[in-house]
């Protein structure tokens, strides 16, 4: 009897591994000749199907409001003391300048604000009056949307490649070159030494050429910064163009080409730090910078190889129509000052001036150009591929007032730079989570249900922000179904508390899986929340508490959607 019920248990027990066999098997099979990113990006579509079965989201009912997206009225432009004074005059007739970082930043990034500081000190005058200049720190393209748009004009504008001199001019804004070329720069591609050696290896030398096909061809991942903002990124631009047709960077073929190149980069960064945070873990293996930055920074150095590119940087000088004879006697005074042997040399010391026996083979190109170019590249910068995009509006109590409306404020007028061909949703979030916009295209009829929506929140209750994430994925996954070459991505408007539902811990891993870049926009918010959740796929944060929070959007939702 005892050794019939130990057979008994024998044979149960082989019957149960083989059936835990057979279904290691079936799963087996199942995942057999799928890649482990497409594995792993299913059982994340899973989880978040099951955390959405118990959050159960509400769905909104539809609200509508008129589109009026030719002027919405908003000032973009923040007030222009968020721009630092690197250089305060010492006289009461001075000059202000607005410069490029590079050259207006500390140590070795400070050349300007030396040669300031001693033209300054030497006692020049004009008309009988001692006279000084004022360094403020302002980006190429934010001083030339200045400037355009008469907010703040300065007496003298430095950007760091002429390129912004020349739309001005296009765009009908006089503006006067005191000195063609300050201190001269080198835009260039850094390239990881292996992917450096691969190329080298594959193709015998390494060009812009070369780059643009290794990035088409799918053979290393490629990043550059917004060309709207940054000059580096659009001399990256217009010069990758070219590659394609030298004569007619705007031609059908150049565009193909271009299109081609584009769907194998994997974003165009939104500011240099995020595409050198999206390098160190990994994401790129080359990037645009310029060669004074490169050759200051020794990890940067002792990482990447320099390839030179594009049109040179020359740190121009111009002064606006609108300048006093007085003030235009002051730039010339100081350009002549800067280009003095010991300036020049300490330029050299600091990085600039350095021949790198580079020939540039771009032909010149005009404003009109460099304007359509910029046109062209928010047009196409998605290879024809769709946007998939929800943003995630946070409603709780703590977010009532002054942040909220701050947020609706964001959300309207940043519609206008959201591409109609993109499919954009609505999620918000307290306690619980409402889809208030279903994904859809972009058209005109989407457009007045998102702005209806929009302008119909109100702020009360917890914060479940990691649930309206959920949500979110949800909706995107869901649409990548029905769109599979598009790009998803996710904006995340709060004050960054989380007080209920589910946790980072929760989504973190189902997200990376997913490969879906979180942008988040904190507003009276925990920043360092808020930068963990962008941190997981390298998108950007945004503190909105900034004066600046607007115009920041316009950039990120340029390079963007």
């Amino acid at each position: 009897m005892k050794n019939s019920r130990n057979q008994m248990f024998a044979i149960a027990g082989i019957g149960v591994l083989v059936f835990v066999i057979a279904l290691a098997g079936i799963a087996f099979t199942r995942n057999a000749g799928k890649p482990a990113k497409t594995v792993s990006a299913e059982a994340a579509a899973s989880a978040i199907e099951k955390y959405v079965k118990k959050i159960a989201p509400a769905q909104a009912p539809v609200v509508k409001s008129p589109v009026e997206l030719a002027d919405t009225g908003v000032d973009e432009l923040p007030d222009i003391d968020t721009n630092e004074i690197t250089v305060k005059p010492s006289t009461s007739l001075y000059a202000e300048i607005f410069s490029t970082s590079e050259k207006c930043g500390k140590g070795k990034d400070g050349w300007i604000n030396e040669v300031a500081e001693a033209f300054n000190r030497a006692g020049f005058e004009v008309d009988g009056q001692p006279v000084s200049v004022m360094i403020r720190s302002v980006a190429s393209g934010l001083g030339m949307d200045y400037i355009h748009s008469g907010k703040y004009v300065p007496d003298g504008y430095s950007p760091s490649n002429d390129f912004w001199g020349k739309m001005l001019i296009a765009d009908g804004i006089p503006v006067e070159a005191v000195c063609e070329k300050l201190v001269g720069n080198t835009a260039g591609i850094l390239l990881s030494k292996d992917t450096q050696k691969r190329l080298v290896e594959k193709y015998g030398s390494i060009n812009l050429k070369t780059i643009v096909d290794a990035t088409a061809g799918g053979e290393f991942a490629m990043g550059y910064t917004n060309p709207y903002a940054s000059a580096t990124g659009l001399n990256f631009l217009i010069s990758t163009l070219q590659t394609y047709n030298p004569s007619d960077p705007l031609s059908e073929d150049a565009v193909e080409g271009f299109q081609s190149f584009q769907s194998n980069v994997p974003f165009v960064a939104y500011t240099t730090l995020q595409m050198r945070d999206a390098a160190e873990t990994g994401t790129l293996d080359g990037f645009v910078m310029e060669y004074q930055t490169y050759i200051n920074d020794p990890e940067l150095a002792r990482k990447y190889e320099f390839t030179p590119f594009g049109f040179l940087h020359s740190n121009p000088l111009y002064t606006p129509g609108s300048a006093s004879a007085q003030k235009k006697e002051i730039l010339k005074l100081f350009a002549e000052f800067s280009q003095s042997e010991e300036n020049q040399r300490l330029a050299e010391e600091y990085g600039f001036n350095v021949d790198l026996k580079y020939t540039v083979e771009q032909r010149d190109v005009d404003g009109d150009m460099l304007l359509s170019a910029q046109e062209l590249w928010k047009k196409e910068k998605d290879s024809g591929k769709p946007i998939l995009a929800v943003f995630v509006a946070d409603v709780s109590g703590s977010m009532n007032g002054e942040p909220l409306n701050s947020l609706k404020m964001s959300l309207i007028n940043g519609m206008q730079y959201i591409n109609t061909t993109n499919y954009i949703g609505l999620v918000s979030y307290s306690d619980d989570v409402v889809i208030n916009v279903p994904i859809g295209k972009f058209d005109l009829n989407q457009q007045s249900s998102f702005k209806g929506a929009v302008e119909s929140l109100s702020a009360s209750g917890g914060t479940a922000t990691f649930d309206g994430i959920i949500v979110a994925a949800d909706m995107l996954i869901k649409a990548k179904g029905e769109y599979p070459d598009a790009k998803m991505m996710m904006f995340v408007l709060s004050d960054g508390e989380t007080n209920r539902g589910y946790s980072l811990k929760d989504i973190q891993e189902p997200v990376d899986a997913l490969n879906i870049p979180i942008y988040t926009i904190g507003y009276n918010a925990d920043i360092p929340a808020l930068e963990s959740i962008s941190a997981i796929n390298e998108a950007a944060n945004i503190n909105a508490d900034s004066d600046d929070v607007i115009y920041k959007l316009k950039n990120l939702f340029n390079s963007s959607l």
